[in-house]
């Protein structure tokens, strides 16, 4: 018994992460600052570019048209989504300077595009920011509608642009720029995916799943509009800060 005391005292002093339980673990991991702020990036450029709102556009786009060449539209308009997303990335900060645009600025006006898309993706619809009647139905008429207006506006819109603006506005290690770069990868990723899978996601889901998955990002999306107003009246000073 004192043996097995000593043992435990010792491991309790010297090696503590070795009585941590499994559970413990992934409650400090989801707390730490780098997941914290890797699923904030990842959730929030996923829900602003959301290809699953994407696809009756996609697949009226697409009518017609041969596997491989929806194939390919697909992937242009990911790329194009990537390339567009990780240019902002990279010269955010550039552009803050430029024009003299301060972080705090740029959360509330970020904050208000998206509220206005999340209340847009609430009543299941896209957001004219995203998508305009005039350019789905120009694009229905182009023979590759894969970089416009796939890849953007609709995939990378001004919402998406904002939000990956704030977020390297918020980044001041490389660590940070890391994880919104990887971010934009992944969301690029999945929807590719997502588009080169449209007409089986639309019998496998259905309009109403559609809607029901819109519908909750949009909320989601709300929420996150509202944080971004808040933090940008809480670093001009005008609400108090509760740390």
């Amino acid at each position: 018994m004192h043996a097995a005391t000593h043992i435990l005292l010792w491991l309790r002093t010297f090696e503590p992460n070795l009585l941590t339980s499994p559970a413990t673990a992934a409650e400090e991991a989801l707390h730490s600052t780098y997941v914290r702020f890797s699923l904030l990036a990842l959730s929030s450029i996923f829900f602003l570019v959301d290809p699953f709102a994407a696809i009756p556009s996609f697949i009226a786009i697409t009518a017609g048209v041969d596997p491989a060449r929806r194939r390919r539209m697909a992937w242009k308009a990911a790329l194009t989504c990537c390339i567009v997303l990780v240019s902002f990335a990279l010269g955010g900060k550039f552009i803050f300077s430029l024009f003299g645009i301060r972080l705090p600025a740029f959360e509330i006006a970020g904050g208000l595009i998206l509220l206005l898309i999340g209340i847009d993706m609430l009543e299941a619809k896209r957001s004219p920011t995203q998508e305009s009647i005039d350019e789905a139905q120009e694009a229905a008429a182009k023979e590759d509608a894969g970089i416009v207006p796939l890849g953007i506006p609709m995939l990378a819109g001004p919402g998406a642009i904002s939000s990956v603006m704030v977020l390297v506005g918020q980044a001041p290690n490389h660590w940070q720029m890391m994880a919104i770069l990887g971010s934009i990868a992944i969301t690029a990723a999945v929807s590719f995916f997502v588009l080169n899978a449209a007409d089986r996601l639309r019998r496998l889901l259905g309009e109403t799943g559609i809607r029901i998955l819109v519908r909750i990002m949009g909320l989601l999306l709300v929420a996150l509009a509202m944080q971004l107003f808040v933090n940008g009246l809480t670093d001009l000073g005008m609400i108090p800060r509760h740390e």
